[in-house]
């Protein structure tokens, strides 16, 4: 029933979710309706404004943990740093090595660990440097080396993660076996978490019946490339492939298997319902922040979509325009505290976005779930009901931490309001435990007494039984 509402609203409709910036959410029939605004814009941050120029054609930057913002400003290859009030820290240009100053051409993506040390890709340069928090080489990577990799195989990294081993990542241009791993030492050890085939059933077919000649002419069946990529603090990966598939958004974890929750109305994948001329949200650039909470970018209406560990749709926000809190290009998005900043290739500047009160309450809603503080988590997820009464998935919260809590009628009923078949069966069973265990000592008294009455019963009516036989 649910795939059949998705295709007819993905191929015929015209829905007020495709063609709005106004927040709104997906109900579990995949209708698109109204949500209170989770983030409003407050400012915006450009390179002249900032004392160092027009920026050209940034395309990445990352908030640190002591929230200074590394800006990469491609076009004059160079990074801009800012402090979390949006002041110019520094600028850098270039770096030593063995004494004699190196420069960035084209960098595309750069990543900064907890120790502050800097990850480059250097894309034209065909590496990755890596420089300490005081601006001295460490190593670079380059031309990697192994029986995994073509011998005609050029490296232009595109983007790079670090995890807490010291392991590096890197988007490559050109891969389709999935990420290239990096030990500490900087050499490949392998690839993980290749996408998989996407086959068209006709295409499929025709080529079986197609000329030696006419199959050289038509696509390969190879994996679609990523589109970008985080790490959260447990080193699992986020990536995106912006291929539109149900799968567009991926958890890895080391072995490179996707591990990424998907028990919402709709698997996330952007917008669930659109015109066939825009087609399917294209995602570019994915966040992951505390509490498993992510956020993609769609490059096709410049929308911000976030979601919990399960892969519910929390919030949606952004757009395509001319007014402050819609963009031209939008390339980037990072979060600064619960802050969002939107980064604009074409305009060249930042927009930076604060939580409303509705967006604080679910944020903090989903936190204390996820800490486990069933007490807070409950009063949040009351609150964002109270404001936004078509926020289903939060009946599944208020549900889960009544579960927790034990009190298993009241889950019961609010899963019911959540449509959650899965959680309210779990809850079911565990109120008939409940109700069985509590009343097991008078179930048992009564079916001991029960017995004993049908034994005495039986007795006294072969007793009865016997007086009329001797009678007879």
């Amino acid at each position: 029933m649910i795939i059949i509402i998705l295709v007819i609203g993905t191929e015929v409709n015209t829905v007020q979710a495709a063609n709005q910036t106004a927040s709104y959410n997906y109900s579990f029939w995949g209708e698109s309706v109204h949500a209170p605004a989770a983030y409003y814009p407050t400012r915006l941050v450009d390179g002249e404004g900032l004392g160092v120029g027009m920026l050209n054609s940034p395309t990445d930057f990352h908030v640190s943990e002591d929230n200074m913002i590394y800006m990469l400003d491609t076009g004059n290859d160079r990074i801009v740093v800012l402090d979390e009030e949006f002041q110019l820290v520094e600028t850098i240009q270039s770096f030593d090595k063995e004494g004699e100053l190196e420069t960035f051409s084209n960098p595309r993506g750069l990543f900064v660990t907890m120790e502050n040390d800097i990850f480059i890709a250097d894309t034209d340069n065909r590496r990755v440097v890596h420089l300490d928090e005081d601006l001295n080489l460490v190593k670079i990577i380059d031309d990697p080396q192994s029986e995994l990799i073509n011998e005609n195989f050029v490296f232009q990294p595109l983007n790079v993660v670090v995890d807490n081993a010291n392991r590096v990542y890197v988007m490559a241009d050109g891969v389709f076996d999935g990420f290239m791993e990096f030990n500490v030492d900087g050499y490949f050890t392998t690839f993980i978490g290749a996408n998989r085939v996407q086959v068209d059933p006709i295409e499929y077919l025709w080529k079986r019946f197609a000329t030696r000649e006419q199959r050289s002419q038509m696509l390969m069946f190879v994996p679609t490339e990523f589109t970008s990529m985080d790490i959260n603090e447990d080193g699992f990966i986020y990536a995106t492939n912006g291929d539109g598939s149900d799968d567009a958004i991926k958890k890895l974890n080391s072995r490179g298997d996707d591990i990424l929750r998907r028990e919402g109305y709709f698997n996330p994948i952007g917008d669930v319902r659109y015109t066939t001329a825009v087609g399917p949200s294209r995602l570019i650039d994915i966040d992951v922040t505390d509490s498993e909470i992510y956020s993609v970018l769609d490059a096709r209406r410049g929308r911000i979509f976030t979601y919990n560990g399960d892969g519910h749709l929390m919030y949606v926000f952004g757009g395509i325009g001319n007014q402050l809190g819609e963009f031209h290009t939008p390339v980037a998005i990072e979060r600064l505290g619960d802050d969002f900043l939107v980064l604009d290739r074409e305009l060249g500047e930042i927009t930076v976005f604060e939580t409303t009160e509705y967006g604080r309450t679910l944020n903090e809603a989903v936190r204390s779930y996820e800490r486990g503080d069933e007490e807070s988590a409950f009063e949040l997820y009351q609150e964002a009901v109270h404001m936004n009464a078509n926020l289903e998935f939060a009946y599944a919260g208020i549900g889960k931490a009544l579960l927790r809590k034990e009190e298993f009628n009241d889950a019961m009923h609010n899963f019911e309001q959540s449509l959650d078949q899965a959680n309210y069966s779990k809850a079911f069973l565990l109120y008939r435990n409940e109700i069985l265990r509590d009343y097991f000592s008078i179930i048992m008294t009564g079916i001991m007494v029960l017995a004993v009455l049908l034994v005495f019963l039986r007795i006294y009516l072969k007793k009865i039984r016997r007086k009329r036989v001797a009678s007879i």
